[in-house]
């Protein structure tokens, strides 16, 4: 059993509280076969980054415009594919204990996105969230995770991230942030704890504001 005490929770989405790789899988398979990629290596690096990012590393001498624009029509099929979209094992019961606490999402999905996809796993939003149009650079850059701590009033060594990937996690350390890793994509990654799912975590509030994890051995 691990323990971390925190002030605020900061929470990825996809891969972290919402199952959406097979969404995923089937556009990014399509974008790479489109471009002549290798589709199973292309998603080894798709998780965490806006998709513009992720062309940027798989093409990286294609014009950044080029990429954008793809990353457009990305967004846009990803929002009208729902099928399969489902909560990871223990994110509603996980929401349900944040509901009264400091917490927000943290997402390299755009805002019409991430209502899609937290709507059709029946998690709630947080009141708080940072999405892709609120940030200027794409995990792993620690951008939105800081912007995340600030506007619930946090200093980052208060705040504990929830993340799946590789960029996410480095985001999150960058940041100056512990991070629990989720899933199996983050155990390679050094979180500072580890979980297969949130069905491991379980939360305490106390009486001084403190959160308090306890998290099971993965």
């Amino acid at each position: 059993m691990t323990t971390l005490t925190a002030r605020a929770l900061l929470l990825d989405m996809d891969g972290t509280i919402v199952n959406s790789d097979a969404v995923v899988e089937r556009c990014w398979r399509r974008w790479a076969e489109e471009h002549g990629l290798d589709a199973d290596e292309a998603l080894k690096v798709v998780h965490g980054r806006q998709g513009y990012a992720t062309m940027a590393v798989l093409l990286p001498d294609r014009p950044m415009e080029l990429n954008h624009e793809d990353n457009r029509r990305m967004l846009a099929a990803e929002t009208a594919d729902m099928d399969g979209v489902v909560p990871v094992p223990g994110a509603p019961a996980f929401m349900a204990a944040l509901a009264a606490l400091p917490h927000a999402l943290v997402t390299s999905a755009d805002r019409k996105l991430a209502e899609a996809r937290m709507g059709a796993a029946a998690l709630p939003m947080p009141a708080v969230r940072v999405t892709a149009e609120c940030v200027s650079a794409s995990k792993p850059d620690p951008e939105g995770f800081l912007k995340g701590a600030a506007e619930l009033g946090f200093a980052p060594e208060d705040c504990v991230v929830f993340e799946d990937s590789e960029a996410g996690i480095a985001a999150g350390k960058a940041a100056g942030m512990r991070v629990v890793g989720v899933g199996p994509r983050a155990a390679a990654h050094a979180p500072d704890a580890h979980v297969m799912t949130l069905e491991q975590v379980r939360v305490e509030a106390g009486p001084d504001g403190a959160i308090t994890l306890r998290i099971a051995a993965a």
